[in-house]
């Protein structure tokens, strides 16, 4: 009798202790900050906010992944903030990759403030840029730029980041290996490509200002005009797309009846010359982008392991007339019209609808950039006229840091 009601009383607290258990258990459920809260991710540490708090919870990495599965970071949303740790690298450094052109440090600027700031995403945080990790990320790949003078720009400010700016007498110039040569008549070649031998790691820039294929229409005539096919890309993507790991594209300012003019392009599309249906400048850049885009989510069915990104407008700013009429952007005080990007969509509507869809990403920096209009060049480039102003182009170190941050957080 004494055996049998120690086990009725053993079976009794095991029942409390099993209730008590479930009960902490749904307690727990509604209360843990891991569940209801905001997440960023730092090492292999989980950051939470819960009202004006933040802790911190060591985690599996299982825990992490499956979390973060559910959670997308839209990096294109949140705000500037001052940081003290910028820039990255130094504008009186970073001479064998940056153009002197770009370094507002060589110029008569005095003010540098707008070299302070970095991008923080409303919902995630971007790691740290380390070059040494990254080039470990990137172990026998290789990036490109293919793009305009602003593809340009990101492909140095990167070149300077990976680097921190220093010299690197062990990175080899193989640019002829792409056909990246000065042409006869030229002052440089179409663009650069860089090995890091540590890692084998390619950095590589394209210049092609609107992505389409271009071929002289008579061959025999050296004043001859390039057709300009808006349905065709870059002779260079389809003959190198199958070395390529991380495809950045970006168009955008060189749609215009002037740029066409100088460069003697003609628009062509199906082989023909074009109709008035894509006469209007705006409606061929359309076309042409869509046809890129389309076009690149097609060579995914061939080489699955290729990155492609579109990068979005960079914008201008421009007040009070054009760079030919007078524009300017004589501003130095940083974020004047606001810090904050609260929009969910891009405000460049035609990438995003270029590559929705598709498997090709946008890089969405037009909102972004857009709250920076005193990190042009302004009156201080090297290479403008009196009156005139590049409210264009950016300094460097500046805005095209944070485009490659946003892009190698999302590699």
């Amino acid at each position: 009798m004494k055996t049998g009601h120690m086990n009725r009383g053993r079976r009794y607290t095991f029942t409390l202790m099993a209730l008590a258990i479930t009960a902490i258990l749904i307690w727990s459920w509604d209360k843990n900050p891991l569940i209801n809260s905001s997440l960023f991710v730092q090492d292999q540490f989980i950051f939470y906010s819960s009202g004006s708090t933040k802790e911190k919870y060591n985690v599996t990495e299982t825990s992490l992944s499956s979390r973060m599965n559910n959670q997308a970071c839209n990096y294109a949303k949140g705000r500037w903030v001052a940081d003290n740790r910028r820039p990255l690298y130094s504008g009186l450094g970073c001479k064998q990759w940056l153009s002197e052109m770009w370094s507002c440090r060589l110029t008569q600027r005095t003010d540098f403030s707008y070299e302070g700031y970095r991008w923080q995403p409303e919902n995630c945080d971007m790691p740290e840029f380390k070059g040494s990790d990254f080039l470990k990320r990137m172990q026998d790949k290789t990036l490109a730029f293919v793009g305009d003078s602003l593809g340009r720009q990101q492909f140095q400010s990167l070149m300077c980041m990976i680097t921190s700016g220093e010299e690197r007498l062990d990175v080899v110039d193989i640019g002829w290996k792409y056909g990246l040569v000065i042409p006869a008549g030229s002052l440089r070649p179409n663009g650069w490509a860089y090995l890091f031998p540590e890692t084998n790691t390619t950095i590589l820039y394209y210049w092609s200002a609107t992505l389409c294929g271009v071929e002289p229409i008579n061959i025999t005539d050296p004043s001859t005009e390039f057709a300009m096919h808006l349905d065709r890309p870059s002779g260079f993507l389809t003959q190198f797309i199958p070395e390529i790991d991380v495809l950045v594209l970006n168009t955008g300012h060189h749609w215009n009846r002037g740029k066409l003019r100088a460069n003697k392009w003609v628009m062509y599309a199906n082989g023909e010359p074009v109709t008035r249906k894509h006469a209007d400048m705006g409606s061929a850049k359309n076309h042409s982008i869509y046809s890129i885009a389309r076009w690149v989510d097609s060579q995914l069915d061939i080489y699955p392991n290729l990155k492609p990104f579109f990068r979005t407008i960079s914008p201008r700013h421009f007040f009070n007339g054009e760079w030919n009429t007078g524009g300017s952007c004589d501003n130095t005080e940083p974020l004047v019209s606001g810090s904050e990007v609260t929009q969910d969509e891009s405000s460049d509507v035609v990438i995003g609808g270029a590559v929705k869809g598709t498997r090709v990403k946008i890089l969405d920096i037009t909102a972004v950039s857009q709250l920076r209009d005193e990190c042009h060049m302004s009156k201080y480039s090297i290479n403008a006229a009196v009156g005139v102003h590049d409210c264009l182009h950016w300094c460097l170190p500046g805005v095209p840091d944070t485009w490659n941050e946003i892009l190698c957080a999302q590699v």
